[in-house]
């Protein structure tokens, strides 16, 4: 279930991801373990009263997973996992029996990068897919408002969010369509350029279609029609649509105002010939006509393919460029990878560094003290005042060191001491010159 816990990188506390996503666990847990936004502040609150400080829950139809930072958990890290993993059991009904080997546990840089990832959308069931993000950015606000995210775990998103970023511009891992929907709105772009100076006309109301509709929305499209032979479907799926509907009788016509035709009857026999496309095109000035058919077997004569200025694509046209979408954006994973990998060091880094700040300070300051009191006891003497520098600021190492020689049970320490100096201080260079 866990990871071994890899070193602490920040002292003042411990990274930690523990979820279950479409690695680890079935479609069926994940249905039971999601977490609505207007569940996620109880959760929330549980985890504080766990002794979590600051946490957020991510929960989308890949995952359910709490990214947490604990300042000092009440418990050793087995407990804190397990008192977590018993949370979301206890929201989705389950018994923590239910949960085992469907959960994974990140620690401290392992964590991170499972931040980092899960942000730029590199651990999900598709890859690349922009949605991920905003859904970080939502859990993270839910967590702000329940006074749960500060230094910490704040320092990992916004150096997450910086990632994604430069996932998303410095590789191609979000430009190919992946979906059918999205394959059917990326073909209409390229050859209408942009829907918001479209006109679709939808014949039928399957589900396919819809979805495609609803896509082609998303992406701007400014005007929708609904037809079907009988009136009330057309209405139907004009109330989902939030579109307008017009008569069966008018086809002829609405294929002549139609950028893109979406066909969705299924009847069994073809709704728009090859001759209606053509005079459609001729009526158009042979401004071109996009056309999907989403039904089996289709709606749309395949003769229409012939015809200059019309194209026309079927579900399994649409399959092909979202499979060689899905391919593309794998290929560029690796790319995406090791930028997420260098900026898990540069973060690690910078926090490791910045723990030795307080005891450079320190030590800088008790230079300057011993510095002052050696210049005014030299009384203007250059040479006294720094042998007297010298002097004072190895008296104390050198006592320390001379105890620890004496000690013989200790020789392994002494031993550790003198390499750190001779790093601290370069003296093995010294010795080379």
């Amino acid at each position: 279930m866990t990871d071994n816990p890899t070193p602490h990188f920040v002292l003042d506390g411990r990274v930690l991801v523990v979820g279950a996503n479409h690695r680890s666990s079935s479609m069926i847990l994940r249905d039971r373990l999601f977490v609505e936004d207007t569940d996620a502040p109880f959760i929330l609150e549980r985890l504080k009263n766990a002794g979590i400080e600051q946490a957020l829950v991510l929960s989308t139809c890949d995952r359910v997973e709490v990214q947490a930072f604990c300042k000092a958990p009440a418990t050793d890290d087995e407990q804190t996992a397990r008192l977590i993993i018993e949370i979301l059991a206890e929201h989705g009904e389950l018994g923590p029996a239910e949960m085992d080997g469907q959960t994974y546990v990140h620690w401290d840089q392992e964590a991170v990068r499972q931040i980092f990832a899960v942000t730029s959308s590199l651990d999900s069931l598709i890859i690349g897919e922009p949605q991920v993000l905003g859904q970080v950015k939502a859990a993270h606000r839910i967590a702000k408002q329940a006074g749960m995210t500060s230094g910490g775990l704040e320092s990992i998103l916004q150096a997450a969010y910086s990632t994604a970023k430069r996932v998303r511009n410095e590789t191609g891992i979000g430009e190919r369509p992946v979906s059918i929907a999205a394959a059917a709105t990326q073909l209409a772009g390229d050859l209408h350029g942009d829907l918001d100076r479209c006109t679709v006309v939808l014949v039928g109301g399957g589900e396919m279609g819809e979805l495609i509709a609803y896509d082609m929305m998303a992406a701007g499209l400014s005007k929708l029609v609904a037809t079907h032979p009988t009136e009330r479907r057309a209405e139907e799926a004009a109330r989902r649509l939030d579109c307008h509907t017009r008569p069966f009788e008018d086809l002829a016509t609405l294929l002549a105002e139609a950028d893109i035709v979406l066909t969705a009857l299924g009847r069994r026999r073809q709704a728009i010939t090859a001759s209606m496309v053509e005079n459609a095109i001729s009526t158009r000035r042979h401004k071109p006509i996009f056309l999907i058919d989403t039904a089996i077997p289709g709606d749309i004569d395949p003769l229409v393919e012939r015809i200059e200025d019309a194209f026309l694509y079927s579900l399994d046209d649409l399959e092909r460029v979202a499979m060689e979408g899905r391919a593309g954006r794998e290929n560029e994973s690796g790319a995406a990878w090791k930028i997420i990998d260098a900026d898990v060091d540069v973060f690690v880094r910078g926090h490791v560094e910045r723990t030795a700040v307080p005891a450079l300070s320190r030590l800088r300051s008790h230079f300057e003290g011993v510095r002052e009191q050696a210049l005014a006891d030299g009384g203007g003497d250059a040479e006294k005042a720094t042998r007297l520098l010298v002097n004072r600021l190895l008296h104390g190492p050198s006592e320390q060191l001379r105890q620890v020689a004496v000690d013989g049970a200790n020789s392994g320490s002494l031993q550790d001491i003198e390499e750190i100096i001779d790093r601290l201080f370069s003296l093995e260079d010294d010795e080379e010159n």
